[in-house]
This record gives C-alpha cells, structure tokens and sequence, in this order.
C-alpha cells in the first residue's frame, strides 16, 4: 500500500532511522505515562516509539491516506490512531502525557501555542521544527532570534536544543535545515497578573520590538510608570520574568 505526499499539509517524512532513535533516546529519559505523536505522517517515527512502556500512546494524524496506510502497515496501531486536526482537538488523555512529533512545518509554532494551553497535562514536549523555528523557541534575551515565541514557552518550559537534522534526512528535502528541541515544564512559573496580561504585553511589545518600551506599551501605563528605566529598553532585552512583573503595574495604570 502506497501514499502520496501534500505539499499543502506541510508534509516532509522522515527516512532516516538514525535521527528516530535518537527522539526516541531522548523521550526514553523522560518519565512518559501516556504519549501522543503529532502528525505520525509515513510512520518513520512512530515505529520507533509506539511500543515505549506507557498506559497508552496514541497518535493524531489529519490525513486520512496516512492513517490508512498506518493501518494497514502497522495492524498494532488499531484503537491509537486518531483521524483528526491537532489544532481542533480536545485534551486527549486526562492525566499528564508527553507530546512528541515531526511536526508540518506550516503549522509548528500553532503546535507549541497549542501545547501551551495545555501545560497542565503536558510536561514535556519532544519535538522537530524548521530550525529556525527552534532557535527561535530556544533563543534567549538579546539575540536577534529572541521574539514572542521565546517568551511565551520560556515563561512556562525549559528549552533545550538537542540537535540539528539536515534536509537529506527527510522525504522530500526540505529546503531548510530542521530541529530537534525539548520543551520541560518548569516546577513553577513566573508570578504575573494573568496570563492573558502576560501574553498582551509581550505580544505589544514586540509588535515594535526596535522601538523603545516606552513606545508600544504608552497605552498601558501612566506617565510616572514610563519614567522607570525598564520602558528604555527594547522588547529583546527583557526576560519573561520582566514582563510577568510588568503586568502587574499595567494592572494599576488602567485602574
């Protein structure tokens, strides 16, 4: 049984079987009660990680060609495959899982917003992006690859990038190289008003991240707040701890 392949669902398989075991390596460190793949595609990566001990696995797969073919290929998978749109998904489990995947590049970074509302049941996340998307999950204050995306996952897991995987390892080649990061859910996260403050400041700070603070956040703070030495600063040179603390004083001004 044969499948194609959709330029229009982001699709690039995997084929190298060394660069699985080394996912799999990495979530066999991991405590893992359930695990979900996202996107299992040809089945590259999910023949390596089904079998993990877990209470369950489950994988969720938008293509119906693909959940065919895993059928049919992999009889054992029966009851775990789950024809659906991760986006539009409900939490799949009701204790914690581990989410993991090589994931289609057109829609990666919903993926880990995805996963974010979902923290409370997902404290570790194993996952393949664009590269530069991973640098920019993984990139710290100052760099030029520091944004929103940063931020937002920092403030909630520790990011670590494992390794890069070269466009030949896929099918087609991307034409980009990829990465494999780890997400690990911090054991506390940052006091801040709420997170939608927090995720309204970063998002308007950013949204002029060349400008001083001052500028993009006027709206949201009184006179004598912008006279603090923070609002001199850019959108990239504050840690998510800053910006969890500045929503409590974005709290006083619009009081």
């Amino acid at each position: 049984m044969q499948y194609t392949l959709k330029k229009s669902l982001g699709q690039h398989f995997l084929k190298d079987a060394s660069i699985c075991i080394k996912i799999k390596e990495a979530l066999l460190e991991q405590e893992i009660a359930q695990l979900l793949e996202v996107g299992p595609g040809g089945g590259a990566l999910t023949q390596h990680i089904y079998d993990i001990p877990t209470k369950d696995f489950k994988a969720i797969e938008l293509d119906t060609e693909k959940v065919n073919f895993l059928l049919h290929t992999y009889p054992e998978l029966q009851g775990k495959l789950i024809n659906a749109d991760f986006l539009e998904m409900n939490v799949p489990f009701s204790d914690e899982f581990v989410v993991v995947g090589n994931f289609p590049y057109n829609i990666s970074t919903q993926i880990v917003f995805k996963v974010l509302d979902w923290k409370l049941q997902v404290p570790v996340m194993i996952g393949m992006f664009q590269k530069e998307v991973a640098e920019r999950i993984a990139a710290k204050p100052n760099s030029k690859a520091y944004g929103i995306l940063s931020v937002l996952t920092q403030a909630f897991y520790d990011v670590t990038y494992l390794f890069d995987v070269p466009p030949e390892s896929f099918t087609p080649p991307p034409k980009v190289m990829s990465g494999v990061i780890q997400m690990k859910r911090k054991a506390n996260f940052p006091t801040m008003l709420s997170e939608k403050s927090f995720y309204h400041i970063v998002k308007m700070a950013f949204g002029q991240r060349r400008k001083m603070l001052r500028n993009p956040l006027k709206p949201f703070f009184t006179a004598a707040q912008l006279e603090d030495p923070i609002f001199t600063k850019r959108a990239e040179n504050l840690t998510f701890e800053d910006y969890a603390a500045l929503t409590f004083k974005m709290h006083i001004a619009s009081t």
